[in-house]
């Protein structure tokens, strides 16, 4: 009996304790979750994966936020966007009417200067008096600017309005804008004011474009923001509400936007406008060189370069800096006080920010080697003044 009674009593109670493990388990044990292994990045928290829906709904935060940002750039910018129209005299011989110009501008306040200053670009206004031009305001009032300042090399304009009570708008730092940042357009496209357009900051440095004319200070950023006739001279503005440019140019086939616009960094137009304001003109300097239009891989195959960079000298005037200092056509100019030149339109840009009597370092290509070179900037009005001199 002992032998059968004593495994029939173990046998009960391990029958009891499994009946009480399946009951009570569940509670018991401790519940994992499955996740993927915490990967951190330095200077962040772990993070987790989040469900479709999750990441659906931060998308949509994400946006909402981005619209509100732009709303209320637009809402604190726009105030200060004016149209501008003027009409200027007749330019081609046996012309008799006079040609309307309408474009968009800005309103800014710089220090020590009276009222409000409107910046726009000089094709807007250009050879237009100060009583034929007119700025529509966003309030629908219409003023004159009681004067006018032009650079038609830069094509950049200011125009005086004898106001205190206008909106005006900050300017940023050009040199900080990146590619990829987003940035709005504010202007009057086809006569429609007021309009908002956004993109991003295509390209920076864009100076391969020929606008013809008096055009000459090639240095832009290009942005995919809608840009239309008459959105010359409006502002591009960061998402800070800050002027970053002064949207002056398309690249279309149509005349219409094709996702390609340039706008003048508002860094070289703030080196304008201070010119303009204590001389009335802009003092330039130059070296006495023509250069080539392009300068192709074939030409620096050609020459022993082992990359298309540089400005390519054609030709060198009598009596100037640059005969002085010993270039010869077929030259390279490599670099400028070190800094490296993409191409002509960025070396006639730098050359032309440097103060006339200044001395300079070259590198230069000749005979399939670099040289280091010296020579003294020289004004450029007093250059022109000559060649007009001479030829009456």
């Amino acid at each position: 009996m002992r032998r059968v009674a004593m495994p029939l009593f173990l046998g009960c109670c391990s029958f009891l304790g499994g009946i009480v493990a399946v009951a009570l388990g569940p509670r018991l044990t401790p519940v994992a979750v499955a996740q993927s292994p915490a990967t951190s990045v330095a200077g962040t928290s772990p993070v987790l994966p989040a469900s479709s829906s999750t990441q659906e709904a931060t998308t949509r935060t994400d946006a909402l936020r981005l619209s509100d940002r732009f709303e209320e750039i637009a809402h604190r910018v726009g105030p200060a966007v004016v149209a501008i129209e003027a009409v200027k005299p007749a330019t081609k011989a046996g012309k008799t009417r006079s040609v309307e110009e309408s474009g968009s501008g800005v309103l800014v306040r710089v220090a020590g200067q009276r009222g409000v200053l409107a910046l726009t670009n000089n094709h807007v206004v250009s050879q237009a008096a100060p009583a034929q031009i007119t700025v529509s305001l966003a309030d629908n009032r219409i003023v004159k600017p009681s004067q006018v300042w032009t650079d038609p090399e830069s094509d950049i304009a200011i125009l005086r309005l004898d106001d205190e009570n206008l909106a005006t708008v900050s300017l940023g730092d050009s040199d900080r804008a990146r590619v990829g940042q987003w940035v709005l357009a504010i202007g009057s496209p086809f006569g429609l004011n007021q309009t908002v357009t956004h993109g991003i900051i295509s390209a920076r440095d864009r100076s391969q474009i020929s606008l013809g004319g008096t055009i000459r200070i090639k240095d832009f950023l290009q942005t995919d923001a809608a840009i239309n006739p008459g959105s010359s001279g409006g502002p591009l503005v960061n998402l800070d509400g800050e002027v970053i440019g002064i949207n002056t140019a398309i690249a279309s086939h149509s005349g219409s936007n094709s996702g390609v616009a340039f706008s003048i960094p508002i860094n070289l137009v703030r080196r304008v406008v201070k010119q303009l304001l204590e001389k009335g003109t802009v003092a330039r300097g130059y070296l006495g060189l023509q250069v080539a239009m392009s300068f192709e891989t074939a030409d620096a195959t050609r020459l022993g370069l082992d990359r298309a960079q540089g400005a390519l000298v054609e030709s060198i005037y009598p009596d100037t800096p640059a005969a002085a200092a010993g270039l010869k056509a077929g030259d390279v100019v490599l670099e400028v006080e070190g800094t490296t030149i993409r191409d002509e339109n960025l070396f006639i840009t730098f050359v032309s920010s440097l103060p006339a009597g200044q001395r300079i370092r070259l590198k230069v290509w000749r005979d399939r080697r670099a040289l280091a070179m010296e020579a003294v900037v020289g004004d450029w009005a007093t250059h022109l003044n000559r060649i007009r001199a001479s030829n009456p």
